[in-house]
């Protein structure tokens, strides 16, 4: 086996396209590992763990395009060849002449003087500098940057009260405004249900959940995952509470976030008291005790926050449609009569955080502590090799996984290939996973795990057990992947698929208590 390195001065490509084409070319007959990257620190620091970083690659900077094969000698230089005209093909996809773009916040506002909504992704170093200009524009801000200091995130966020301006962010995936899906969201319809949520996939999971009841979304307003931190002390969740309360089209609210810390929860509890619309609250993990005192409503997972704001609409209680206990427990035994007396853990691999922090608490409480990336328990989290221990949950957008790669839901590759290393341990049973689909999305993520799915279990049956790999999908039927498509692909690749992410957890604590 050999290795060989081509770099490029001066050629910017982003990271959905370099792992798009290193996918392609580490396919090819002959080629072990294909990496396809910009020479930035981080990228260089995966290329020494690989083992793949050669002098020409070191050498490279920020700027430089580098391809690394390693393989059988006499395929290397086609394959750096090949590699470079899938670039090359990339670059001029849909051609004709390319639309002429502004460079600069200026520009654009010169180019669409009547657009009152900017989204900005630049490095967090820079974004705050943009954000501030938009502001003093009169432009709401999505600002999807991460890496912003949050000193300048409080001083942005009081900038917009100021000026009765949206400020969503830093680190904001998910927003739906006046029916105009931003960044990561789903496809649904309008209706009288108002979220704000601090977290991406927690509003993707309760929206979609919602708008599948028959009953659509006002507005959904995302605030960064810092903002009800003790620093910033939610004040962008409190500005867009009053917002929704004067909404004519909200009739009610849905407020979704990870635990609070405590400053904020009696800041934002405060304001619910002074709001006449009904209110469900979903802290994530949090103190129910929280609400004591208001008008709110708690409830324990995303799926129950969901399910109680339908039910105000209705004017009824609103059930999951999950599987009876019966019907769970007809599952578990189809599902461990084949595993061996070697299996015995579970491996939880996410790419939606929040579902992933959903995932981990229910488990937690249902069966016992689960070594994560993020772990809710003292003394379970990973080691630095990130390699799982015994029962394991991790959340594959996390920065440790991300550096210089784009997000699993934009591209689940990297969760394929850690599946499947997950299924080499002759103690792993069982495989839980979440699918989510909707604007920005993976065009097919079902479709890209399924053949993991279908590898893996096959990799178990040879050594004479059987995996079990239970599933769920975050999205609507509305969405350009498709629901039912998207379900209907994960079964027939032997995935057991169950309507929500706390279903699929809970059907995989049973299976995971089933063969201890």
């Amino acid at each position: 086996m050999a290795k060989k390195v081509f770099v490029k001065e001066g050629t910017y490509y982003d990271s959905v396209t370099l792992m798009s084409v290193a996918k392609d070319v580490k396919s090819l007959d002959g080629i072990t590992e294909a990496v396809v990257v910009m020479g930035t620190d981080a990228n260089k620091g995966i290329l020494k763990e690989a083992n793949l970083l050669l002098p020409e690659a070191e050498a490279a900077n920020a700027n430089d395009l580098v391809i690394v094969v390693d393989g059988e000698e006499d395929v290397l230089d086609e394959a750096i060849e090949t590699t470079k005209t899938l670039m090359a093909e990339k670059k001029n996809a849909g051609g004709g002449k390319a639309e002429e773009k502004p460079s600069t916040l200026r520009g654009a506002i010169e180019a669409q003087p009547d657009s009152n909504l900017v989204i900005i992704s630049v490095p967090g170093q820079f974004a705050a500098r943009e954000a501030r200009k938009a502001l003093n524009n009169g432009l709401h801000v999505m600002l999807f940057s991460d890496n912003v200091p949050v000193e300048d995130e409080i001083a942005l966020k009081e900038l917009a009260v100021e000026k009765d301006l949206l400020l969503m962010g830093p680190d904001c995936g998910t927003a739906i405004v006046n029916q105009a899906p931003l960044a990561f969201a789903n496809v649904v319809s309008k209706g009288p249900v108002g979220i704000v949520a601090a977290s991406g996939t927690g509003a993707q999971a309760v929206s979609s959940l919602v708008d599948r009841q028959g009953v659509g979304l006002s507005q959904v307003i995302g605030t960064g995952g810092r903002d009800l931190k003790s620093k910033v002390k939610g004040i962008e969740m409190i500005k867009d509470l009053k917002a929704l309360a004067q909404d004519d089209d909200t009739e009610v609210i849905v407020l979704v976030s990870k635990p609070p810390a405590k400053e904020a929860a009696e800041k934002i509890m405060e304001e619910v008291k002074k709001i006449k619309k009904p209110i469900v609250v979903n802290f994530l993990g949090g103190d129910p005790s929280v609400v004591e005192g208001t008008d709110a409503i708690w409830a324990n997972t995303l799926e129950d926050g969901a399910f109680k704001a339908v039910g105000i609409i209705k004017g009824e209680d609103v059930a999951a449609g999950g599987m009876s206990q019966s019907e769970i427990e007809e599952i578990v035994k189809e599902e461990t009569s084949n595993m061996n007396s070697k299996q015995k853990y579970l491996r939880g691999l996410y790419t939606g955080g929040t579902l992933c922090s959903e995932a981990l608490i229910q488990l937690t409480n249902e069966y016992g502590d689960m070594y994560s990336n993020i772990p809710i328990s003292e003394g379970y989290g990973l080691k630095e090799d990130l390699k799982s221990i015994e029962n394991t949950v991790i959340d594959l957008g996390e920065d440790d996984f991300t550096q210089g790669k784009p997000h699993p839901m934009i591209e689940p590759y990297m969760r394929s290939e850690r599946l499947l290393e997950e299924a080499k341990d002759e103690e792993v049973g069982v495989i839980l996973i979440d699918v989510v689909i909707g604007y920005g999305s993976h065009m097919d993520p079902a479709g890209e795990v399924a053949e993991a799915i279908k590898e893996a279990k096959a990799t178990v049956a040879d050594r004479g057990g059987y995996l079990s790999v239970i599933a769920s999908v975050c999205g609507t039927d509305k969405d350009p992947q498709n629901l039912d498509m998207q379900e209907e692909k994960l079964r027939k690749a032997g995935a057991k698929v169950l309507p929500t992410n706390v279903q699929a957890v809970r059907v995989a604590s049973q299976i995971l208590s089933g063969i201890n």
